[in-house]
């Protein structure tokens, strides 16, 4: 038989003949060689992990060609990070971490220039623990071999053996390039999948970016849970005409939920008309929701249109439905039923298409049992329900809010207010806020109303926020829970400002190391937070 000529050999051919170069350089077995190859094939064939199975192949490898130490490093696709290391036969003193710092060198000279390196010398694995007397280190070498795909090196390998004669050295060299080739396809391979997964996956975050920002009105502002899910529960109902109810606590913005409804409905663009059912008297509610026809009573002088004729082909939102009395419940319940209304004083039908958004804040479901709210009215509002959550339930808002309203009275008051304070913010995020998003509004109202420089300080804050830091006994009224809270703000602004440096900042402050530090005790102040780089 004509043997190949070297330019045209095939691939198995050529792997033979290294496999056979390497065991009759070795004093080995072709059949180890060949042995090695075709497992550390099957393994990277049956194991779609990579980073799994660099063990076992660093294991076979060590029980073929018997080295010390080796080390398996897979580059990421853009070759600025290493993404998988591997390591066998580092003694427990030696961090794989630290071997690689170790071997950086020689395996950066190798993914640089893509060829294969040999160190007859190479220093030991660890220095001698501590106590240990110094012995001569066994002279090691060092083989290192790039992983490549297509001419780009995706990895490198390498072993530390005890050193023999160099023509040994040059047959690992070649066993190590041959499992490299192997290597190489299914490295490339994880690369590629590895890449994929990571678009996949920023692809993912960027649509669901765009889709929460997309769900949410723009007349609302919050990212946390339950926020979410009332912009999910906003998308999903909007487009029909079906009836509403808002339920949460005063001062949460049910009315801002009730006209982003209206907004992204088909009836935008129509009236949307507000009624408080708790303002008024229960003898004027009648007429402001139904209207009333001349002479209906004293001072009925001339024909008026109720909320629900303004409001045709629109929306009426009914706020504090709770609020209502039984006579008027019963005539609501009718509009519902039948979209139709008399105005008092008449006894003709009116037509309304009217959709209606109803909003409470009390326990419908405990009024129901003690006969003060209609079941069927109840459920006739109840067919699609909003909870709004407290602003204490979704403190990842808090800042969200501040910083809307602090840039919004900022620019109706003209004044150059752009940020909030450290301590500012500690007292945001600690108070419960019993009037929800209305009491922070008005809070950084005043707020910016008082400050005269750039940034909200802690005392431009109410007294019911500070109270909290007035910790000292007896101390509890309004002066002395501004001065605490003016003490409080003025440390942690010298200790932020000194990198938590308490010397430093008791200099600034004209203060003994040891008073700050009773201060700081008392107060609570975490110093090391201040420090660059904790």
């Amino acid at each position: 038989m004509k043997p190949f000529a070297s330019e045209t050999k095939p691939e198995w051919v050529r792997f033979t003949e290294e496999v056979c170069a390497w065991a009759a350089e070795k004093g080995g077995r072709v059949a180890d060689g060949l042995g090695l190859l075709l497992n550390i094939a099957y393994m990277l064939e049956s194991r779609p992990n990579l980073r799994a199975v660099l063990a076992p192949i660093l294991a076979q490898m060590e029980q073929v060609m018997a080295f010390q130490r080796g080390l398996i490093l897979i580059l990421d696709s853009k070759h600025d990070a290493i993404s998988i290391t591997e390591t066998i036969g580092l003694p427990r003193s030696v961090a794989p971490t630290e071997y690689l710092k170790r071997c950086r060198p020689v395996v950066d000279q190798v993914i640089r220039t893509g060829a294969p390196l040999v160190l007859p010398e190479f220093a030991p694995a660890a220095p001698a623990p501590a106590g240990v007397p110094e012995v001569a280190p066994e002279t090691m070498a060092l083989l290192c071999v790039p992983v490549k795909c297509g001419g780009e090196v995706v990895g490198c390998l390498s072993v530390e053996r005890r050193r023999h004669a160099e023509a040994s050295l040059a047959a690992d060299q070649r066993l190590l390039s041959l499992v490299a080739n192997v290597m190489a396809q299914s490295v490339q391979s994880h690369r590629q999948t590895a890449d994929h997964l990571e678009t996949l996956r920023r692809e993912n975050e960027r649509l669901q970016e765009q889709l929460e920002s997309s769900l949410r009105p723009p007349n609302l502002i919050g990212n946390s849970t339950g926020m979410r899910s009332v912009y999910l529960h906003i998308e999903q109902v909007a487009g029909s005409s079906t009836t509403v109810l808002v339920r949460g606590e005063s001062g949460v913005g049910k009315e801002l939920v009730a006209r982003a409804l209206h907004e992204q409905s088909p009836r935008q663009g129509r009236a949307f008309v507000k009624f408080n059912c708790a303002a008024l008297p229960e003898s004027i509610i009648e007429s402001e929701l139904f209207g009333h026809e001349r002479g209906a009573f004293t001072g009925a002088i001339a024909m008026r249109q109720g909320r629900f004729e303004i409001a045709n082909g629109g929306t009426l939102f009914l706020d504090e439905i709770g609020d209502v009395s039984p006579v008027t419940q019963v005539k609501l319940l009718r509009v519902l039923q039948e979209k139709e209304f008399e105005r008092v004083g008449s006894h003709t039908p009116i037509r309304t298409d009217v959709r209606i958004i109803a909003a409470t804040s009390r326990n419908l479901e405990e009024m129901i049992e003690q006969g003060k709210f209609r079941a069927d009215l109840y459920y006739r509002l109840n067919i699609f329900p909003i909870y709004v959550p407290p602003l204490r339930e979704r403190k990842s808002d808090v800042l969200l809010l501040a910083d809307h309203f602090v840039e919004k009275f900022s620019r109706n008051s003209r004044k150059p207010v752009r940020r909030i304070s450290t301590a500012a913010i500690d007292l945001l995020m600690s108070y419960h806020w019993p009037g929800n998003v209305r009491e922070l509004e008005n809070c950084l109202e005043r707020a910016v109303l008082l400050c005269q420089g750039n940034a909200i300080e802690a005392h431009h804050l109410p007294p019911t926020l500070q109270k909290r830091e007035a910790t000292e006994p007896g101390a509890g009224g309004t002066l002395q829970a501004a001065v605490a809270a003016l003490e409080y703000e003025m440390i942690v602004a010298e200790l932020k400002a000194s990198d938590g440096n308490m010397a430093a900042a008791a200099r600034s402050l004209g203060l003994t190391e040891r008073q700050i530090g009773l201060r700081v005790k008392r107060f609570g102040i975490d110093f090391k937070r201040f420090r660059r780089g904790s």
